[in-house]
């Protein structure tokens, strides 16, 4: 009798059984045709759900965003703050509390004052970010799924099969760049060769990806939740 064996993974295996009876096949590719086959299958997915840590010019933010095509919506966290992004088309809009806008004016509101008066006005509410804002480039990256994903999915250095792993109680097969230096990827074995968890090279952030194909519902909030601010929001 043959003994079976638990990986790191927590994945039962042994008795010669192969890892990849039943799945779509990529496990069987070499590395570099996954990566392409799974960046294939996110290109063409209408939506994705994206959550997890990423690391940017030195600043950790924490993502649950829901993207597809025309935008995107969810919940963003940095540097202790939490604020919503909803971005419909071209169309972008924040919504914090307060603390937030006073935080991110620096106490002095808009017209250079020591009052909280911009903070008071903005918190709780939708702010229209004009797209010539700093911030409207700063945060619709994060809305964005074409772009968003273009810049995530690319392994760094050597790609390399990582063996068999789960993730969500799915089969996948990771795949490595320069034996993790450069970034792993857990590609989905079950129906479409989705990409479901990423670590990010230098330890930029993890992220999982979830919901792919799921469509949910996406437009602009109503005129009694917004409030346009101007041509320029507080600094960011």
């Amino acid at each position: 009798m043959c003994a079976l064996a638990v990986t790191g993974a927590g994945l039962l295996t042994g008795c010669g059984a192969d890892p990849d009876e039943g799945t779509n096949g990529v496990g069987r590719l070499p590395a570099d045709t996954i990566q392409t086959k799974t960046r294939a299958a996110a290109g063409s997915a209408d939506a994705v759900r994206l959550s997890g840590t990423v690391v940017t010019s030195g600043t950790t933010y924490t993502l649950d965003m829901s993207l597809k095509g025309d935008g995107g919506t969810g919940s963003v966290t940095a540097k202790g703050s939490t604020f919503r992004l909803l971005r419909v088309g071209k169309h972008l809009f924040l919504k914090a509390d307060a603390a937030f806008w006073n935080h991110e004016d620096g106490g002095k509101g808009k017209g250079g004052g020591s009052d909280t008066a911009a903070a008071t006005k903005l918190g709780g509410l939708f702010v229209k970010v004009p797209t010539g804002d700093p911030s409207y480039k700063k945060f619709s990256g994060f809305t964005d799924k074409d772009v968003l994903l273009d810049g995530l999915l690319t392994l760094h250095g050597t790609l390399a099969t990582d063996g068999h792993h789960t993730q969500s109680g799915v089969r996948t097969i990771r795949i490595t760049g320069d034996k993790g230096d450069g970034g792993t990827l857990d590609v989905s074995l079950e129906g479409s060769p989705y990409p479901l968890r990423l670590v990010r090279a230098g330890g930029a952030g993890t992220l999982l990806l979830s919901d792919w194909g799921k469509d949910f519902p996406l437009e602009e909030p109503k005129k009694n939740e917004t409030v346009d601010y101007g041509q320029e929001l507080p600094a960011s």
